[in-house]
């Protein structure tokens, strides 16, 4: 089973972010790639890049900004996915926030980290230049 974190640093404030990323049916607002994400119960239905991918919530915790998810239909054919989301205190004004996942089989690593990091980066840029 392959796994990866990556990370980013946002300046504001940890509550603030969370709203965003702790907010699994809001993904579509600030990650490239997503056309259109529907919730379904705790099955979040997303369209990316004209693929269809469902993923389930597992956990979201918001005393300890925790949010972990399982990909359960995706033509990347995934054995076994676990993705986690947190975002922690880095300072007053500031928060890190990371996106482990863990994936079968190991050759999803790669792709899903990238895409993870691109995601973040895409949050920050949003949070820190519009502040929304």
């Amino acid at each position: 089973m392959g796994s990866a974190e990556v990370a980013v640093v946002i300046d504001r404030p940890a509550d603030e972010v969370w709203k965003y990323a702790g907010d699994f049916g809001g993904i579509a607002d600030w990650m490239p790639g997503i056309d259109g994400c529907t919730l379904d119960g705790d099955v979040r239905k997303l369209s990316v890049f004209g693929m269809d991918v469902s993923e389930k919530l597992l956990k979201r915790d918001d005393a300890s900004r925790v949010l972990e998810y399982s990909i359960v239909d995706s033509p990347l054919n995934a054995e076994s996915h676990l993705g986690r989301v947190t975002v922690h205190e880095d300072g007053d004004t500031s928060c890190r926030v990371t996106w482990f996942v863990e994936v079968l089989p190991d050759s999803l690593t790669d792709l899903l980290s990238g895409t993870y990091q691109q995601a973040l980066d895409a949050l920050k840029t949003r949070l820190e230049e519009t502040g929304a």
